[in-house]
């Protein structure tokens, strides 16, 4: 942020630019979801890729896990309050998502 060529949306893009970023946060608007739950609402996301995303997001400081202690061991994901800002524009791609794909039908 102390550049002189500093861009905010930039910034935003390093944050939730992916492919499987925003798709994640958005499930986890209406609140916390078990990892086999989250993962399975986000199609076509590998394993690999699911858990490469979320501990991203987790160091970025967006979503929290929490893991109960038990047998098997059940993680749940959640949003932090720098994740939940995010919310207005999560929900404006969807609506615009939805909206577009209906004029082009």
């Amino acid at each position: 942020m102390k550049e002189n060529n500093y861009c905010p949306l930039n910034y935003t893009m390093d944050l939730i630019g992916t492919k499987w970023k925003p798709l994640v946060l958005f499930h986890l608007l209406e609140g916390p979801l078990r990892s086999g739950v989250l993962q399975k609402n986000v199609p076509g996301i590998s394993n690999k890729m699911f858990t490469q995303t979320v501990r991203a997001m987790e160091k970025d400081g967006l979503v929290a896990r929490k893991v109960f202690p038990e047998v098997p061991p059940k993680v749940e994901y959640y949003l932090t309050e720098r994740g939940k800002s995010l919310e207005e524009i999560l929900r404006s791609l969807d609506k615009w998502g939805f909206e577009d794909a209906n004029k082009t039908k």
